[in-house]
């Protein structure tokens, strides 16, 4: 049974201990206590395992040794995991303000209690609240307790360790300036604007529209001080567009929403829960987290699950627990907030690889969806695959407008891209006056009109995604030439969960680009039963299955020639880079291959040449490699047995045989990422039929002649219900805000960072994707 000794005390003693006591305590743990070099990640703002922080109610506890952080649940499974026994514990409390003798708070001054640069979202100059920070240090198992700081008393390398972990920048905060590439435009009525010296004073707190009673969704205008409440929609608080009547009767044009402007102009994402917990993640919660790596925060599986808990447990989605900071809050009329959770290591780890989601430009929701869908499917264990419920076949039918021949393939895809029709907007007369008076305005330097919204039917964008498609520089292989082609494409499968983007984004003639801000009536039922592939028809001819000419660089055909006899060396940055841009991952590793390493630009133009052949989806082949027909990426059975050499690697090092077999399937025969995947199933359980199968195959030199399994999808009706929504906010690609709307018990509601609250009038025709559930037939 543990004891909790009293700080400095021997457990069970109430006498403080000497300074050389106290270092004879530390000594058998000196060699685990480090300073922080430059490069180490100090983790102590967010548990590894949880959302855990200083300001929850246990608090975090940083591993001296290792630097990762824990929460009180979870620091007792490090301590026993690794063996490390002196943490950190850092604690911030807030408490609410004296007030002064007239109800009002005392005035400002330093607060020198706060020490622990924690880059979170804390209003340290907060008028109701002020924070007090404590840290001190705590030896495992049994809890001794030495505050800090305690210079005097503790051996000089304890004492820099600490100053080094108290004082040490957050591991996601960009040190370089130059990583700031998303410069903020600034507005051309800027260097004009006129501050009417009429006597206003803005305070920094309690705002009210000047017009009505709200006090949320507040913009100050920045010419007369003026403070008053903007337009309904993306905000369900119900502004009632004073500031713009404003600007309507006044002309002054710039204008600041209230509580965004901060010294770095940087906000953060928030999640928040489902009601509903997820009782399966709940249960296996301990298992997933002993089994992690000794760096949680690297692994991918530790940190979704993190993530999942995090949204379903409902444990960061409570408001204040004290009734007396309840009550105080009610009085001032303002809501609870809720803490909510800031998936920032999340975040870091899943963008660190990616070249634009690990910089500070502005993202695409969509680009992002498929990014992470990426990331599962390279990251999952065992049979189970959550992103099976987005996959969905394509049936892509192409047809040589010469000979009138066809060609019918099938790829994956995991969202419905609809293109915007603008030619069929149903209000055109008054999008055309709005451009004039808008142009007039703009030449005579007046308020701009109010705006007009291209009216879109949604039947019009999915009639439009039905429509054939002119195909670009098409080789037709019944002419052995270059020749005019048209492409349809129909689902061959439905999925679980339909993604549907609207493509808002695009370019203009200069290469610019823009955004349809366009309303689009999208249903709440949605029937697609109707885009149901039908395959090759009765009276159709097929082109013939003849592949066109390879055309290799000339300055890469040497190269190409030393590659083609080692596939294992194709580069997978180039790879992963193009699968980014949507194309299958087996066409990206062959058009990689094929191309011999030169580089995504040279294989991206190897795709989209060879784009509409009927293999350009499948595993790379290579006779004589591997056996006949062997593939050399994902493929099943005797198709992917690993080279013998890398086998006898793995099991030199006391590993088994079957082990190392599964691990090098599940990681394309890659040594490195195979020991990794050994480290990270110690679970593993032999599947001795299928190893003994296997094996015997491979002796026999057996090939099997069966179709290769093909993508698993979860076929069924083409009928759905709309659930949720995710809305840009803003006119350009370059800049903006996502919302997120939900459908939850029957009711919208709205997520937006720290705001999450019902949403009354949702703007279900503003938004960007759609997320669909299949309906039961």
């Amino acid at each position: 049974m543990q004891r909790r000794g009293a700080l400095f005390s021997v457990p069970g003693g109430g006498g403080k201990m000497a300074a050389g006591d106290l270092g004879e305590l530390l000594v058998p743990h000196m060699p685990t206590i480090r300073v922080p070099r430059s490069g180490d990640r100090v983790y102590k703002n967010e548990c590894a395992f949880s959302y855990d922080s200083p300001n929850s109610e246990g608090g975090l506890y940083v591993c001296m040794n290792t630097f990762l952080a824990f929460g009180r649940e979870h620091v007792e499974r490090h301590f026993r995991k690794t063996g490390q026994s002196v943490y950190m514990h850092l604690k911030r409390h807030m408490r609410e303000k004296v007030r002064g003798a007239s109800g009002g708070a005392l005035p400002k001054r330093r607060n020198s209690k706060i020490f622990l640069d924690l880059d979170m979202d804390d209003d340290l100059n907060s008028d109701d609240y002020e924070y007090e920070d404590e840290a001190k240090l705590v030896i495992f198992p049994d809890h001794y307790e030495i505050a800090l700081p305690n210079i005097e008393e503790l051996p000089a390398l304890v004492t820099i360790a600490c100053d080094a972990v108290l004082s040490s920048k957050s591991p996601y905060r960009k040190q370089d300036p130059d990583t700031w590439e998303n410069e903020v435009p600034v507005s051309k009525y800027a260097n004009n604007l006129v501050q009417l010296d009429n006597g206003v004073r803005i305070p920094p707190s309690g705002w009210k529209c000047a017009r009505c009673d709200l006090r949320e969704n507040l913009w100050l205008n920045l010419t007369d001080g003026s403070v008053l409440c903007g337009k309904w929609f993306f905000d369900s608080s119900g502004g009632n567009g004073h500031a713009l009547e404003h600007y309507r009767d006044m002309g002054y044009p710039l204008a600041v929403k209230l509580g965004t402007i901060t010294p770095d102009g940087a906000g953060d994402s928030h999640l928040e829960q489902h009601p509903a917990l997820d009782h399966h993640l709940f249960r296996n919660l301990p298992r997933i987290f002993d089994y992690s790596p000794l760096d949680p925060t690297q692994d991918f599986n530790t940190q979704m699950t993190k993530l999942g808990h995090g949204l379903l447990s409902g444990q960061y989605s409570k408001p204040p627990v004290k009734s007396e900071l309840i009550e105080q809050v009610m009085k001032e009329e303002h809501k609870p907030q809720q803490n909510g959770i800031s998936p920032r290591m999340f975040k870091a780890f899943v963008s660190k690889s990616h070249p634009e989601f690990s910089s500070n430009r502005q993202q695409d929701a969509q680009e992002f969806f498929l990014h992470l869908v990426n990331l599962v499917e390279r990251n999952r264990i065992g049979s189970e695959n959550p992103s099976d419920v987005f996959r969905f076949l394509v049936e892509e039918r192409i047809q040589c407008c010469q000979t009138r021949k066809v060609r019918y393939t099938e790829r994956v895809d995991y969202l419905m891209q609809l293109p915007v029709a603008m030619e069929a907007a149903t209000n055109k007369d008054e999008l055309i006056t709005y451009e004039l008076m808008r142009r007039e305005a703009e030449a005579n330097r007046r308020p701009l009109p109010e705006l007009v919204r291209a009216k879109i039917p949604f039947s019009a964008c999915l009639q439009a995604f039905a429509e054939p498609d002119n195909v670009d520089d098409f080789w037709s292989s019944a002419l052995q030439a270059k020749s005019a082609g048209v492409k349809t494409s129909r689902f061959a499968s439905f999925p679980e969960y339909l993604v549907v983007q609207i493509k808002k984004f695009t370019f203009g003639l200069d290469w610019v680009p823009r955004k349809f801000d366009v309303s689009i009536d999208m249903p709440d039922l949605l029937d697609i039963s109707h885009l149901r592939a039908r395959g090759l028809q009765p009276g159709e001819e097929e082109l013939p299955d003849i592949s066109p000419p390879i055309v290799i660089p000339d300055d890469s055909k040497d190269r190409l020639m030393n590659q083609l006899i080692d596939p294992s060396d194709i580069d997978e940055s180039s790879v992963m880079q193009l699968a980014e841009m949507g194309f299958p991952l087996e066409a990206c590793r062959k058009a990689v291959y094929f191309t011999g390493n030169t580089g995504a630009e040279v294989a991206f133009n190897w795709i989209i040449v060879h784009m509409e052949e009927p293999d350009f989806a499948e595993p790379l082949a290579i006779p004589g490699y591997g056996g006949a027909g062997a593939s050399v990426f994902g493929a099943t059975g005797l198709d992917n047995q690993p080279p013998e050499e890398i086998v006898a690697i793995i099991t030199s090092m006391g590993f088994q045989r079957n082990q190392a077999v599964q691990a090098l399937q599940a990681t394309n025969h890659n040594l490195e990422r195979a020991l990794d995947w050994i480290f990270s199933h110690p679970e593993f359980e032999e599947d001795s039929d299928f190893v003994i199968e296997m094996e015997n195959n491979a002796n026999a030199n057996i090939v099997s002649e069966a179709k290769p399994e093909g993508p698993r999808v979860k076929d069924g009706s083409g009928m759905y219900e709309l659930f949720a929504f995710i809305s840009h906010m803003g006119t350009s690609t370059m800049s903006g805000h996502y919302v997120c709307h939900i459908k939850k018990e029957g009711r919208w509601v709205i997520y937006n960072d720290h705001k999450v609250c019902a949403s009354e009038r949702p703007p279900k025709d503003l938004g960007y994707m759609y997320f669909y559930r299949r309906i039961p037939s």
